[in-house]
């Protein structure tokens, strides 16, 4: 069976594209190795699973610092033996209070995360949380910044991005930056269309790129709700299932899909959203329906503050 193709959206202010399916290798695998796991054990684990990933069609990996899985991540894009210029790799920087280690800012953790997995450059390169300060970081949001655009400069990034970023920090940064972020990690579903007030569309205005991680939880966190009541008929409509559907919809609303999964069934699954689109009128029916309920998995009471 061949691979499927994967769609992309054009990164402004940058000569690569970002494929709309990506592939997590995050919270689920920190766990699972902070709670004692034995090291060859989550190496094997962790590397089948993207190797799958990758040879069913995947392209796009994404992982971070405070995940704690460069080196299962380096050992899987080795052992997929795809070119790298193939693969597009997202890496992010966490202040050393949650990661443990000691950085003096992205530019080392950076070029830490290039040795660990084993590669010579990142597609993509972000900021994974606002609150950097001199108290946990060493370094300020601003200095933290001008380090991710020095990387983006010597190409040791081919884009720059950040996550987690409430609104009234963005426009914060948009006043002193050198570069936007060309990418912007967020929250997002239909139960939480802006992770801060007007985040998603202020992103858009200024073609930053929007990527959810979550896009799932209303078929699994934040079950039950209103789409309960409209995902059958759209999956008999469509004849795909309500994963299908919920990555479809992320899509259709012009922001990139980051999920995952350890089941070679659930990852062609989720492959299959790629070959079809849906009509203008569901997408606004799930924005509407989806706009009745508010759930937010991650960092709730951290964006709380901006809903007040």
């Amino acid at each position: 069976m061949p691979k499927p193709i994967v769609p992309t959206f054009k990164i402004r202010q940058s000569h690569t594209c970002i494929p709309v399916l990506a592939f997590g290798t995050g919270t689920q695998w920190r766990i699972a190795k902070r709670e004692g796991e034995t090291k060859g054990q989550f190496i094997t684990k962790l590397v089948d699973q993207l190797v799958t990933a990758i040879e069913e069609g995947f392209n796009h990996i994404d992982t971070a610092e405070y995940y704690l899985t460069h080196q299962e991540v380096g050992e899987a894009i080795k052992k997929s033996r795809i070119p790298r210029s193939n693969l597009f790799v997202t890496d992010k920087y966490n202040q050393g209070a949650w990661t443990g280690l000691n950085c003096s800012g992205p530019i080392q953790a950076a070029q830490k995360g290039l040795e660990n997995l084993g590669i010579n450059y990142f597609d993509l390169y972000m900021l994974h949380r606002p609150d950097i300060t001199k108290e946990n970081a060493g370094i300020d949001l601003r200095e933290a910044w001008r380090q991710v655009e020095d990387l983006y400069e010597t190409g040791i990034a081919k884009a720059i991005g950040v996550s987690n970023f409430p609104l009234e920090t963005l426009k914060q940064l948009e006043s002193y930056c050198k570069y936007l972020p060309m990418v912007h990690q967020v929250e997002f579903n239909p139960y939480l269309q802006n992770q801060s007030p007007g985040v998603v569309e202020w992103c858009q205005s200024r073609q930053i790129i929007v990527e959810a991680y979550s896009p799932l939880a209303p078929l699994s966190r934040a079950r039950p709700g209103p789409l309960d009541n409209i995902l059958p008929d759209l999956t008999k409509k469509y004849g795909k299932s309500e994963t299908q559907i919920m990555l479809r919809w992320v899509i259709d609303r012009g922001v990139v899909a980051l999920t995952t999964s350890s089941k070679i069934e659930r990852i062609r699954e989720i492959l299959g959203t790629l070959d079809f689109k849906l009509e203008k009128s569901d997408v606004d029916l799930i924005n509407h329906v989806g706009s009745k309920k508010h759930f937010q998995w991650c960092l709730p009471h951290f964006f709380d503050a901006y809903r007040r």
